[in-house]
């Protein structure tokens, strides 16, 4: 019986993916839970494993863009692996030995050399692997400096450095240079692409529009001055910045609901639930992992959440479950150096706080000029379904919540 390979659903708002590289080749023999093929999509790489063991048969090429549900292979699950030649490969083992003895020792020798190179390989993980394929490298070229002489991701990020550096990675990525020298053309990766084609859709599928505000850091800092040593040791993680914005975020969606909200077709779906996702910017690109019922989770529960997001991200082992169903997006262009700017929404959200550099600036606080730490704040939002009042009420409060703590839950 021939079983479909389908495209599974990996978000609320992906539609398509790319069949970046097949792990298995067509006539192949697949056992239950191999890896088939690596998908990319603009949020995430993640790699397809077979549901069932049988005989693969593709039927779509490498680097084809694909739709989710699209039938991408077959497994015959009627057919069975060669087990008879399996059987006998041991067999010939025992008695190569023996008849070996007789040959000359240089044909031995060199026997042995071509048996031993295929076991010299080492598999990569998934992180090394994804680097060597989407910068189109050759692992056997790279120093490795892992265990049993495994690829690192620090041995690939170092080689993808030298070869920015060489005629060789010209050559590998298709660069073409122009007769006159100025400038150089070359294809963009298959994940580079699907973030662009869905930065335009969010722009062309949503009003987008953004307010702004201002907000004094001085009683988080003070907190957190205060605080540190104590959280730190209670709970063995720093008391950051983010937690507090999603804590004072949580706050302003249930000030206001309707940015909590999505559209949908012809409605409107309010979410009663609050994930959070916050963006983390990586090697390849920008990932948006989910903190789950923010609302019930404490400030620790927070900060550990975001480094281990943090960390998994960097080492491209984020699962696409870590995706999906955000109903609101904290970013933070403040880590950048970013003073001032506009965040694009995260399809199918109607909300995206953006973060800035926090800098001193004189302000006015009771008639009197003082310096404080500020820090801007942008929103932006789905016009279709929020009106001006409600955004700006949404980022005043977030801004209430800033720059008076005591308005939130702490919990430490």
């Amino acid at each position: 019986m021939a079983i479909e390979v389908k495209i599974p659903a990996v978000g609320e708002s992906i539609t398509s993916g790319v069949v970046s590289v097949w792990r298995k080749k067509s006539g192949e023999f697949v056992n239950e839970g191999e890896t088939l093929f690596t998908l990319e999509t603009d949020k995430v790489s993640t790699e397809i494993v077979a549901e069932k063991a049988g005989l693969l048969e593709t039927k779509v090429c490498e680097g084809q863009e694909v739709k989710i549900g699209e039938v991408v292979a077959t497994i015959d699950d009627s057919k069975r692996p060669p087990e008879e030649k399996k059987a006998e490969k041991p067999q010939e083992k025992k008695k190569e030995p023996e008849e070996k003895k007789k040959e000359p020792e240089p044909k031995k020798g060199v026997e042995e050399e071509e048996k031993a190179a295929p076991q010299k390989e080492k598999p990569l993980s998934p992180a090394v692997r994804r680097i060597v394929e989407e910068e189109e490298l050759t692992p056997e070229r790279i120093s490795a400096t892992g265990k049993g002489g495994r690829l690192t991701k620090g041995d690939v990020l170092a080689a993808v450095q030298a070869h920015d550096r060489t005629e060789e990675k010209v050559e590998t990525r298709e660069v073409e240079p122009s007769a006159d020298g100025r400038f150089v053309r070359k294809k963009m990766s298959p994940l580079r692409r699907k973030i662009a084609q869905q930065l335009v859709m969010a722009q062309h599928t949503a009003a987008i529009l953004t307010t702004f505000n201002e907000c004094d850091m001085s009683a988080v800092q003070d907190l957190r001055r205060n605080k540190q040593e104590e959280f730190t040791k209670r709970n063995g993680v720093k008391l950051g910045l983010m937690s507090f914005f999603v804590k004072a975020c949580v706050e302003a969606l249930k000030a206001v609901p309707v940015v909590n909200g999505r559209i949908d077709g012809d409605d409107f779906v309010q979410n009663n639930f609050y994930d959070i996702g916050v963006a983390v910017g990586t090697e390849r690109g920008l990932v948006v992992p989910v903190m789950r019922d923010a609302d019930k989770k404490s400030f620790a529960d927070l900060e550990r959440t975001t480094a281990d997001y943090a960390s998994r991200a960097r080492e491209g082992k984020l699962k696409i479950e870590d995706l999906r169903g955000g109903t609101f997006t904290i970013t933070n262009g403040g880590v950048y150096g970013s003073l001032f700017a506009t965040p694009i929404l995260n399809p199918p959200q109607s909300g995206i706080l953006s973060m800035h550099k926090i800098m001193p600036r004189p302000i006015v606080v009771d008639g009197k000029v003082e310096v404080r730490p500020m820090m801007y704040l942008a929103l932006s939002y789905d016009h279709r379904a929020i009106d001006g009042k409600e955004a700006v009420t949404f980022l005043v409060k977030v801004k209430e919540c800033i720059e008076d703590p005591k308005k939130l839950p702490l919990d430490f």
